[in-house]
Parts: C-alpha cells; structure tokens; sequence
C-alpha cells in the first residue's frame, strides 16, 4: 500500500506533468513570472473548434503537419459540411481522406528556419493547453533575431510571428511598479511615507492600431486555436467521458451482484 502510495505522489509531481512552465512569461502584475496563463479548453464548443481549424488551417497549417488525424474525420467531428471543409479549407491536391500532412520538405524547413517545425497533433498533450494557449500570445519583437521577433514562452524560438497582422506589434517593455510589502501592502519610505517604486521589465505591450484584432477578441482566438489543438490530442474526450459513466455504472451494479453471490456462497462455507 505504501508503494502504492508513493507512486501516485509521484506520477502527480510537477516532473511527469504535462503542464509546462511559461519561461519568461511575465503575468499582467509582474507578480509571476513563468506561471502560464490559463485557458477554458471545451471540446463540445463546436463554435470555437470550428473558428479553431479555420485559424490553424489558414496560418499554421503551412508549417506545420497534424498527420495523425485526416480531413474527412475532423470535418465530421467539428460538424463542418465535406464540401465547405473542401471548399474552404483544403489547399492544393488534397482528398479528404488524406493525412493532414504538409508539402513542405524537412530539408528546407531545416535550411530556411533553422529547424523543421514538429507536428502539432500531440503538443496539448505534451506541453499542456495552458502553455501553447501563452506561448501563441508571447511573441514580440526583438531586432537581434534573425526573424525580427522572439517569444517569452520559448526564448530564441526559430519561429516567426504568423499572427502578427491579427495581434499587432508587441514589445517587450518595463514598467514602474509599486513594491509589495511581506504583509502585503505597499512598501513606504519610512521618512516621507511615499509609495516605493521599482521598475520591472519583461511586460509584453502592443502597440495601439497596429493589429486587425482588439486583446480580448486576439486571445479569444488564441483560445480557439488552443481548444481545436486539444480536440486534435484527443479528438474522442467527449466519447470516452460519456462511456466512463457506462463502464463505473456497469461496474458498481456487477459489484453488487458479486458481493450477493459471495453471500450464497458463504452460508455453504457456514
């Protein structure tokens, strides 16, 4: 029981959690930094799935593959008609029944990026939702990258920011910030009583009507993507949960039967 015990402990540790932490990602109070920010994941939002694969579909899918999954059986997962699916989302040569793989070759991904991009089927389930929901809004600018821009979340990545023209241009800034005191107020100067300041860097700001989307409306679509990207880990959650219930209803009543022949069979022993 012991082993038993200490094996869930362990398995619950942070070290085989499949939440990342956030890097640099600095929160909007600067109070925490490399906490992710945490995102609704529904896989029964159709809506938002749907908003989703049109977003990844129009500005992901170019680099990166979800080959585990083909077209035809997301089109009937998200509810999407096969023609519009065809119609709107799908590029080139490809068939429905096809992979969701990509034209473009490792080679050159590895020559123009530095790195061929992975495959995004499974990062929920790697990463955790809450960590590819922050890493998709953390990209900012930064002149000594050789792609003009950077990521709090993942530092250096060889990636350039596709949603740009949504977002906007963001920055890294600093900021003047009151300084907490350990009871939790604000720490004063002893002589004047003044409010200390310090200042704080690492802020990501945007700059003003440089995006086509507003914050809220950019992060809700960060959300979507982040959601489709959850159904795509684990496209039969709604499924599984839904016969979970069956399998625990099925296994209380087989229970109750076994303990009631046990009984029969007792009163022989006796």
């Amino acid at each position: 029981m012991k082993l038993l015990l200490y094996l869930i402990l362990l398995l619950s540790s942070p070290f085989f959690s499949s939440e990342g932490t956030c890097g640099n990602y600095l929160s909007e109070d600067g109070l925490n930094k490399g906490l992710c920010d945490h995102v609704d994941i529904d896989p029964s939002d159709l809506a938002s799935l749907q908003r989703g694969v049109k977003l990844y579909m129009n500005y992901c899918f170019a680099c990166h593959s979800l080959e585990y999954a083909r077209f035809n059986k997301v089109s009937e997962d998200l509810g999407i008609p096969e023609k519009l699916f065809k119609e709107n989302l799908l590029f080139g040569d490809q068939k429905l029944g096809d992979l969701m793989t990509i034209g473009m070759k490792s080679e050159d991904a590895k020559e123009w990026f530095g790195i061929s991009p992975p495959d995004l089927t499974l990062e929920t389930s790697l990463r955790g939702p809450d960590w590819v929901y922050t890493y998709l809004k953390s990209f900012y600018l930064d002149s000594s990258r050789p792609l003009g821009v950077n990521n709090k979340v993942f530092e250096n990545v060889g990636m350039p920011h596709v949603l740009a023209n949504l977002q906007g241009r963001q920055n890294s800034v600093c900021k003047l910030l009151p300084i907490k005191s350990p009871n939790g107020g604000l720490k004063q100067d002893p002589l004047t009583g003044d409010v200390i300041y310090e200042e704080i860097c690492g802020f990501l700001e945007v700059e003003s009507d440089t995006g086509e989307m507003g914050k809220e409306e950019f992060n809700q679509s960060m959300r979507d993507i982040t959601n489709f990207l959850a159904y795509m880990a684990d496209p039969i959650k709604l499924k599984r949960e839904k016969m979970g219930v069956y399998v625990i209803l099925y296994l209380l009543i087989f229970t109750i039967f076994s303990y009631l022949l046990y009984r029969e069979f007792n009163k022989e022993v006796h």
